[in-house]
């Protein structure tokens, strides 16, 4: 008995070495954290973020008072940001590049590598390695420490796959998209103006504490009183909106913004003063469309029915936007005169004869 319970004894203690020394590298496991340290638990100590590739093209995020902020202009991302924190938790050391492989890595982390720096909040530099490409089995990223003497192959636990797209540098990965997004209460004004069914635009405003939409004298005078209802739910409709994806600096950008037709124009004014005006473009349909096979009823043949070119932040930034998202937004004057209820057998009976129902209205 005394001799099982010694046994018993002996595997346990063999274990917690085998755990001790295999996983727990942070405090001198098998591989020093000097060589194979790639793990930071703490990352809310982290304070800044600085990566760089091999043209010099960089992002520098930043802990403020008012959140993580982008090379000191824009706001980050919160899904991009959050990748990268998650990927520096729970990255770990698998084991060192084969000799075969060495010469290799070294070569292409040195030339096509993205360096990481890491930082405290209180400045002091916390860790910098190299990020390469995949592993050799693709099970892992090719990852060297700043003086260290080998590179690893390094994983984070349960996926399989190379994490180098996580440490992106393009700005248009880490700039957070919204492109709207006021309180309802906020809102002084909001105009939408269609460049092709001027009858649908209108403007509200909120005039003595009340919200007043104005539209063609053939919309709002023949239908009666505005529906408050609507106009007090449509308010709301500029919380988060977000674009689907910035587009700065892709070939022929210009020329394709200068030659599509425009959508409409959006100006929204804050009871601060502050203004937002955008300018929307449809999209040519394309091979992706879905409705290149089946037509959209709210959206003309020739153009795409899931996506539009907008132009945001003075002129400054061209997105792409989704009409999923985008389409609440998209309101018509009649629709502010509507009353509730179920929806009319015939558009005649509930709004002007002049007034544009068909495709793309």
């Amino acid at each position: 008995m005394r001799k099982t319970v010694l046994y018993l004894v002996i595997l346990a203690v063999l274990a917690f070495g085998v755990y001790y020394f295999l996983f727990n590298n942070d405090h001198g496991g098998l591989y020093p954290d000097s060589e194979a340290g790639f793990t930071i638990k703490d990352t809310g100590s982290i304070g800044k973020l600085f990566l760089v590739n091999n043209t010099g093209e960089s992002i520098l995020v930043e802990r403020t008072d008012s959140g993580w902020m982008v090379n000191k202009k824009y706001r980050a991302l919160p899904s991009t940001l959050n990748s990268v924190l998650q990927t520096l938790y729970a990255q770990a050391a698998l084991s060192p590049v084969t000799k075969n492989a060495y010469e290799n890595v070294v070569k292409l982390l040195s030339t096509d590598g993205i360096k990481v720096e890491v930082y405290g909040r209180d400045g002091k530099k916390m860790k910098v390695f190299y990020v390469g490409g995949a592993s050799v089995n693709n099970i892992g990223t090719n990852m060297m420490i700043e003086g260290a003497k080998t590179p690893y192959v390094v994983q984070v636990p349960g996926f399989n796959g190379y994490l180098t797209p996580r440490f992106t540098t393009k700005v248009r990965d880490w700039r957070d998209r919204t492109v709207f997004n006021i309180a309802p209460e906020e809102i002084k004004s909001v105009s939408l103006q269609y460049a092709d069914k001027p009858i649908n635009s209108f403007v509200i405003t909120r005039e003595n504490g009340k919200l007043v939409v104005k539209g063609d004298p053939s919309v709002t005078t023949q239908m009666g009183e505005m529906n408050t209802r609507r106009v007090d739910v449509y308010m709301k409709y500029f919380t988060n909106v977000n674009c689907e994806g910035y587009l700065n600096g892709l070939s022929d950008m210009d020329t394709t913004i200068k030659t599509a037709p425009k959508q409409s124009s959006l100006d929204i004014e804050s009871i601060h003063g502050k203004r937002q005006h955008i300018d929307i473009y449809w999209m040519a349909i394309n091979r992706r469309s879905k409705n290149q096979q089946t037509s959209n009823a709210e959206i003309p043949d020739d153009y795409d029915a899931d996506r539009l070119y907008a132009v945001i932040n003075d002129n400054k930034d061209t997105v792409m936007i989704q009409h999923f998202i985008f389409r609440k937004i998209f309101r018509k004057a009649f629709e502010f005169y509507q009353k509730d209820g179920p929806a009319p057998t015939t558009p005649d009976k509930e709004m002007p004869r002049n007034v544009l129902m068909h495709k793309g209205a």
